[in-house]
């Protein structure tokens, strides 16, 4: 493994500290999508990036940041290259990441527990938890279940009593959900 010169880590730190342009709450350090910076000469720099999903539309906003704070630091010639692998997931966002987006009102990933592929149960948007003895079927006691076995609490409240509204919300990476305590809706930074 090459250790970093400390040219390179000022410039890392530089790359990582420009805002996402999806959630401007957040660095791309704290995001874990700034994978590398390698000088090459002098004044030419590369940066390795891996997008949150393949074809993610703000990692062209992203390279073009990093280009313009790069070069505004002293770096003539700024190569952003796209790595897909290792393949960006939720856990590469950083525990500071998470609570600027909990502080912000958007609930964080829930950390995963393992290595390994992320399960994925497609199902409807709204489902029906078990009936319970007061509900009939013209009055179904409807909740919404989540397969997960960690439940996805309010940022605002705390509440672990939450519903999925919609699978998207504002970005593909997020979903809409609300909170039966507090009625808040909030977006969910989903699980990848």
């Amino acid at each position: 493994m090459v250790t970093a010169t400390a040219l390179e880590e000022r410039l890392l730190e530089l790359a990582g500290a420009v805002p996402d342009p999806e959630l401007p709450v957040l660095t791309l350090r704290e995001l874990g999508v700034l994978r590398a910076v390698r000088v090459h000469t002098g004044d030419a720099v590369e940066v390795d990036l891996t997008p949150t999903y393949t074809g993610c539309p703000a990692i062209e906003a992203m390279s073009l940041d990093i280009e313009r704070v790069l070069r505004a630091h002293g770096m003539r010639e700024v190569t952003v290259r796209t790595v897909l692998s290792p393949a960006w997931s939720t856990d590469d966002i950083t525990s500071e990441g998470r609570e600027k987006l909990r502080e912000f009102g958007i609930a964080p990933p829930r950390v995963r527990h393992g290595d390994g592929p992320v399960p994925l149960t497609l199902g409807p948007t709204r489902t029906q938890a078990p009936q319970a003895p007061h509900a009939t079927p013209a009055a179904p006691d409807l909740h919404v279940t989540d397969t997960a076995t960690e439940p996805v609490r309010c940022p605002h409240c705390g509440s672990a009593d939450t519903e999925l509204l919609s699978r998207f919300s504002s970005t593909a990476c997020k979903a809409l959900r609300r909170c039966l305590a507090c009625r808040e809706p909030f977006d969910h930074f989903k699980e990848l």
